[in-house]
């Protein structure tokens, strides 16, 4: 088992902490966080051990830190720990910008630490079931990428925190964009956006309420990416790809459907099980999203906020 460091124990801390426990191939070592009042609530609720500082938890005999704090923190946190020798998962996006994340791989490979960045799609059966349909002509040839996102409001009642509605480092470009750029890039090569168009409040230090953005996939196929906040329906979710023989629809996450024409929409089931993050982990698959490849999903960020 690998032996893993928690920093940061808010929502997606919490998470990654159950996704451990549950996992035969790592271990929470300790956690640690500056909300004391959080901490307490952590070490009694999951049985952990917690530590009152940062080098506190550096001391522990430990493999690999994760990193759940807000953006802006993780390139310090990321290069702290690379000088130990220690290796480092991190959440999305990797930094608060371009600049400090290629600082990030500077560090990681100037320290020769192996990285990871947590993307839940990369390890989902049904998203191997529609990469696997994609590339093998299922659909046939990929005429078109879209991705449509649709938030009641933001942040959604559970996500609430100090700066995930801010400009200088929430909204959902950075919060839920980057799983689906990451994917369209492992699936389609580099993106070039071409043109876009942010729409943000009146008020400075609020994230923005809509985006469009279009643009070319390394292959040519034409991909076009939405979002918007405040709209009149429940959160939607959508990432299509259409072909000529068919479209596969990744919905809300974990529903894949495939349609063609003539037939109705049917949602497409796996048995297939793939290996866990941990386990990618663990062998250094080359399935794990490493600091390289958050870099490129940085600048595309980067870019698209503009």
């Amino acid at each position: 088992m690998i032996a893993i460091g928690i920093i940061g124990a808010g929502i997606v801390g919490e998470r990654i902490i159950k996704q451990i426990q549950q996992d035969d191939a790592a271990q929470v070592e300790a956690v640690y966080d500056t909300d004391r009042g959080r901490l307490k609530y952590i070490e009694e609720q999951y049985n952990v051990a917690v530590t009152n500082s940062l080098d506190d938890l550096f001391q522990t005999t430990i493999d690999w830190v994760y990193i759940g704090t807000p953006p802006n923190s993780h390139a310090e946190l990321a290069e702290t720990a690379a000088r130990r020798g220690l290796h480092v998962l991190c959440e999305k996006p990797l930094a608060h910008d371009a600049k400090a994340a290629q600082a990030m791989v500077e560090s990681a490979t100037n320290n020769r630490i192996h990285t990871a960045m947590h993307f839940p799609l990369m390890y989902s059966p049904i998203v191997r079931d529609m990469a696997m349909r994609i590339k093998s002509g299922d659909i046939g040839k990929v005429r078109r990428i879209e991705l449509h996102t649709v938030f009641p409001q933001w942040p959604r009642a559970w996500q609430q925190n100090p700066w995930i509605a801010t400009r200088d480092q929430g909204g959902f470009v950075r919060e839920v964009f980057p799983h689906y750029l990451q994917l369209m890039h492992r699936l389609f090569g580099t993106l070039e956006i071409s043109a876009h168009q942010v729409d943000f409040p009146e008020d400075a230090e609020k994230c923005e309420t809509g985006i469009i953005a279009h643009g070319k996939t390394q292959q040519g196929s034409p991909f076009l990416l939405s979002g918007m906040s405040g709209a009149g329906q429940n959160e939607l979710l959508q990432f299509k790809v259409y072909g000529d023989e068919g479209v596969l629809t990744l919905e809300n996450w974990s529903r894949l459907y495939r349609e063609e024409r003539g037939k109705t929409r049917a949602e497409v089931q796996t048995e297939n099980t793939v290996p866990s993050l941990f386990d990618e982990m663990k062998e250094q698959s080359t399935f794990l999203v490493g600091f390289d490849e958050g870099l490129i999903v940085q600048r595309y960020i980067d870019q698209l906020l503009q």
